[in-house]
């Protein structure tokens, strides 16, 4: 039986997860499921799957998780050091599935235990790319990519020499305002922002998407993870998202991935990687679908993308910048002190303000990573104060 543990379990990405591991649970040892406040959803999965232990990160809600799970012999822990003592119990694949900065250590932790990281957490490679990489080679652990599009591009590199790529083009929906007329979006409201065209996620990362700073991390992420060069990623809009990524080759050949916008199919590559087994996924009628369109981002319209260019030249501490600004931004969005386009504009100013610290010969140590994340939210809240 496989150890599994898995972070963000009540989550979109983490409840499919649990999907696929309950379909054979015979397969599974699960170890540790985290969660936030759906204290309910968290306890109904960990007794289900029969898990060691349950872990909040909100200390307040033990005594709730605590009820939930009496006399069912799973062990309940609440708060930032039990996450901790979580991600460092022994498990062969641990899903990082955390929304935001937050999932950082716990996937470094995981990794100092050897074990495969799948990756859904953007902000781990955005902030501290080198480190993660880093630290999985210096343990002998293996980091799988679970974000659709860069899934996509490690299932085209199979067998591949990463010398003869040209370029790695991300898709990206365009999301819930890619045909509105652009004096629109000053005016979008969160309501608005937090219905996607094609996916039910939740709702930061379907108004990141909106607002397409989800591509403009995944367009980070990408160079982090693959060490392409930034000139050679492109991002292209594809509005039907049934291919989510194309890499090009020296011999102009492009190698596309096309499957169903089901997150289960990405989650269970990399549950069963190196193997590819079956799944239970739409199978695509190619005939009935007709056509597939695309065409290139507008990058007054999507801003986001021009300031991820910015941190791939940068390097340094600008994704942490970056990261951290982008999360503050969309608080202030989310609690409507912001309009939607301010969000582009509280970041920018915040990297403005801030040095990035390049080193690109070594990695940034944790602590200076973090830092500079409580930095820059702090000057990112400060700009969004100085407002109209």
């Amino acid at each position: 039986m496989r150890r599994v543990s898995i972070f963000g379990a009540t989550g979109s990405i983490g409840q499919n997860t649990i999907d696929l591991i309950a379909r054979a649970p015979q397969e599974y040892d699960v170890v540790a499921l985290t969660g936030a406040r759906n204290i309910s959803q968290l306890a109904k999965d960990a007794i289900r799957l029969n898990a060691d232990v349950a872990v909040t990160c909100h200390e307040e809600l033990l005594p709730d998780l605590k009820d939930a799970l009496a006399g069912t012999g799973v062990e309940a822990a609440a708060g930032a050091d039990a996450m901790r003592e979580a991600s460092q119990r022994p498990a062969d694949w641990v899903m990082s599935a955390i929304v935001g900065a937050a999932g950082l250590l716990p996937g470094l932790e995981a990794l100092k235990q050897g074990a495969t990281l799948a990756l859904a957490n953007k902000e781990s490679l955005v902030t501290a790319g080198p480190l993660l990489m880093q630290t999985a080679a210096e343990h002998n652990a293996t980091v799988v990519p679970v974000d659709s599009e860069h899934s996509a591009v490690f299932q085209a590199l199979v067998g591949e020499d990463l010398s003869a790529v040209e370029r790695v083009i991300i898709t990206a929906s365009g999301g819930a305002f890619r045909d509105w007329p652009m004096e629109k979006l000053a005016t979008a409201t969160v309501e608005q922002a937090s219905t996607h065209p094609n996916w039910d996620m939740g709702q930061r990362i379907t108004i990141d998407s909106a607002s397409m700073f989800n591509k403009a991390l995944e367009l980070i992420e990408t160079k982090e993870y693959f060490g392409v060069h930034p000139s050679q990623i492109e991002v292209l809009v594809h509005p039907e998202s049934l291919i989510h990524a194309m890499v090009g080759f020296n011999d102009g050949a492009l190698m596309a991935h096309v499957g169903p916008a089901d997150m289960r199919h990405a989650i269970g590559y990399a549950l069963h990687w190196p193997e590819r087994r079956k799944l239970p996924v739409e199978r695509l009628d190619l005939a009935k679908i007709g056509q597939l369109t695309f065409r290139a981002p507008d990058d007054a319209r999507y801003p986001a993308l021009a300031l991820a260019h910015r941190v791939m030249h940068e390097g340094g501490l600008s994704g942490a910048i970056f990261n951290a600004a982008k999360e503050r931004a969309l608080d202030g969005f989310i609690a409507k002190k912001i309009g939607f386009l301010d969000m582009a504009q509280v970041v920018e100013r915040t990297m403005d303000t801030m040095s990035p610290s390049t080193d690109r010969t070594n990695a940034h140590g944790i602590d200076t990573i973090m830092q500079a994340d409580t930095e820059a939210r702090a000057r990112a809240s400060e700009i969004m104060e100085t407002m109209d």
